[in-house]
């Protein structure tokens, strides 16, 4: 069972896809994203790529986000995450049936300044090692601030940069966690590299 754990729609249960295809982000894990971001998630725009159920995207705006958009290639998908949109009944979702990397390569290309992303959750299939792409499409498109946090869920700590020195000198680790069999791992612009992300 996935439910909100606080704020708006606290308490009410999502839907989930059959066989549970998408590998939902466990309660337990949910609740430890959500404390290292409780005081960055107000006001925010939240960007939720291989959404699934759309229970992360769906938990930051329970607790006060300004928008989140939901991304998946997945028709079963999106019409799961609609039908929980509809039940915990948060304003500011956009729910975009579209491959996650192909959508931030369009997103980039349009170079719209004042709708970078505060919040990113990646949380692909594990076996596709394809957290470094995402990361460098953020980048290159310029859909990230120097203070956005970036929240990645990985098989292995290695799978956010994949051995990529280039990125990992792009971006500072916050925080790096293993619950159960994913390792998550909060992390950030570095300052010195940022103003490039800011336009």
């Amino acid at each position: 069972m996935m439910r909100i754990i606080t704020g708006k729609a606290k308490g009410i249960r999502l839907a989930t896809l059959a066989g549970e295809a998408t590998r939902p982000t466990s309660e337990r894990t949910k609740e430890a994203v959500f404390s290292m971001l409780q005081f960055d998630i107000e006001g925010r725009r939240v960007l939720d790529l291989f959404a699934g159920s759309g229970q992360m995207g769906l938990e930051a705006l329970s607790r006060g986000a300004q928008s989140a958009t939901f991304v998946d290639h997945a028709k079963a998908a999106i019409s799961v995450i609609k039908q929980n949109i509809e039940k915990t009944r948060l304003e500011g979702a956009n729910v975009v049936c579209a491959d996650s990397l192909e959508y931030l390569r369009t997103e980039g290309r349009k170079r719209n300044e004042s709708a970078k992303f505060d919040i990113v959750f990646l949380d692909p299939p594990y076996a596709d090692k394809i957290i470094p792409h995402a990361l460098e499409l953020l980048l290159s498109g310029r859909l990230i601030k120097r203070t956005s946090l970036i929240v990645c869920e990985s098989a292995s700590s290695d799978d956010v940069f994949c051995g990529k020195s280039e990125l990992e000198a792009r971006f500072e680790v916050l925080r790096s966690m293993k619950h159960g069999i994913a390792y998550v791992n909060l992390i950030t612009p570095k300052k010195g590299d940022g103003e490039e992300n800011d336009g």
